[in-house]
């Protein structure tokens, strides 16, 4: 066997940490580890390196994600629960809010005191349509949907959305339609959350 200097000069920790080595060489390391504690702490200090650069270089989760996923958890309860599924309007250039009054003026539909960045309350859902109520604080990052049309209706307050190079500014009553397959993204412009009806349909 090689000295331990040599042995961690040699790279095979690296490639062993990464999960690249083979039977073989995984059984030599390991014995090393065992017999010197310095290939051992080498080895720890690796993994450790390893692990802050991950998660240095992990992106941004998207804030949305985790407040639609809890959406439709709270949904499928409230069906179990009792609830008639309903069928909402498909959002079009002429919709209202006066079109969503019978979800906008339920009790349950409000947005709750500890409300933080995003918070979503489902109208609707299928596997082809799912509607939404959706309060933003600051924003959405940048997404693009290749599979499904994105639609908006802004309740209340105001934001920014770019859509590739261009950005469309909405106010309360506007409604906005996403094309497929172009990156966009929200900016809240308004000292209130911006309040909206979000729509996605299959494409």
């Amino acid at each position: 066997m090689l000295d331990p200097h040599t042995y961690i000069q040699s790279g095979v920790l690296e490639e062993f940490v990464m999960g690249l080595t083979s039977d073989d060489e995984n059984r030599e390391v390991m014995a090393m580890a065992a017999r010197y504690p310095e290939i051992q702490q080498e080895i720890d200090e690796i993994s450790a390196s390893l692990e802050q650069l991950a998660v240095q270089q992990a992106p941004e989760p998207d804030p949305t994600i985790k407040p639609l996923l809890m959406a439709t958890i709270d949904y499928i309860e409230r069906i179990k629960g009792g609830e008639i599924p309903s069928n909402p309007p498909e959002l079009h250039a002429g919709s209202t809010p006066a079109d969503f009054s019978e979800w906008l003026e339920r009790s349950d539909m409000a947005l709750p005191d500890d409300f933080m960045d995003v918070h979503a309350r489902l109208i609707a859902y299928t596997p082809q349509a799912m509607t939404a109520i959706v309060w933003l604080q600051h924003g959405a990052p940048a997404e693009v949907h290749e599979a499904q049309y994105e639609k908006f209706l802004v309740l209340e307050g105001s934001c920014d959305i770019r859509i590739g190079e261009r950005v469309v500014s909405l106010s309360v009553g506007d409604y906005l339609s996403i094309p497929l397959h172009e990156t966009h993204a929200v900016t809240v412009t308004s000292a209130n959350p911006c309040k909206v009806i979000l729509q996605r349909l299959a494409a």
